[in-house]
């Protein structure tokens, strides 16, 4: 069954231009050219992906993006203006899971819109039959049945969020860059544009945090920042 993507845009040329593709690509396609219009198609066809400008009449992408993510863990592609570098970052912060800049390539947004769909796509069991968990200290992963817990107390986790604990507990103590990172959970390069790895990673340590609260654990940041370097997991 095709993935459903929803676009959202109030320029209809752009639109026109992302439909025509990515129907070529096989996708289910929806459109709404407000906020208002692309939460409540949203609410009646919920979408695999979502790809989402910021500058919208009615309700802007910003809240559009806040809203989809309390009711639900659906992929977040954001368009956004050259300019617009403060709405990029908040726009990360609040849980898309990544963004092209106007004017795109219409090559790379296909591509970007593949991997997305891809890491949001079950993990196979291995090929041991097994599920792949991992387990570091309290921390454990089952990318299998994508759950994750610290001491049995679930974690609730994005998508996004999930693949890149998922990640840093299988190089557990090792240093990853943010180009590791991109590579390995985003699954392509930024051209060194890393903010979305430092947003997701911001993302991961407050829902590690609240979960360890949970736990009685008390107020731990397992997620080391190594300066000029990039990130590594630190569990006990």
């Amino acid at each position: 069954m095709p993935a459903r993507i929803l676009v959202v845009d109030d320029e209809p040329p752009i639109v026109d231009v992302l439909v025509y593709n990515l129907k070529r690509a096989n996708y289910d396609v929806d459109v709404a050219y407000d906020g208002q219009a692309a939460l409540d198609q949203a609410r009646r066809h919920p979408p695999d992906l979502v790809i989402l400008d910021l500058m919208l009449p009615r309700v802007d992408g910003l809240d559009v993006c806040r809203a989809l993510r309390r009711e639900r863990d659906v992929p977040i592609i954001m368009l956004t203006a050259r300019d617009s570098e403060v709405d990029r970052v908040v726009g990360l912060e609040l849980g898309a899971d990544d963004y092209v800049v106007k004017p795109f390539s219409v090559r790379e947004l296909m591509a970007r819109v593949k991997n997305v769909l891809r890491r949001a796509a079950p993990s196979a069991p291995a090929s041991d039959g097994t599920s792949g968990a991992v387990r570091v200290g309290h921390l454990a992963v089952d990318p299998a049945r994508y759950e994750a817990a610290w001491a049995g107390t679930p974690l609730e986790l994005t998508t996004l969020e999930f693949e890149l604990l998922h990640t840093l507990v299988r190089h557990a103590g090792q240093v990853l860059s943010r180009e590791q990172l991109l590579e390995q959970v985003w699954g392509y390069d930024y051209f060194g544009d890393t903010r979305a790895v430092d947003a997701a990673i911001k993302r991961l340590r407050a829902s590690l945090r609240a979960a360890l609260a949970a736990a009685g654990a008390g107020d731990i940041d397992t997620i080391a920042t190594v300066r000029g370097v990039g990130y590594k997991l630190v569990v006990e």
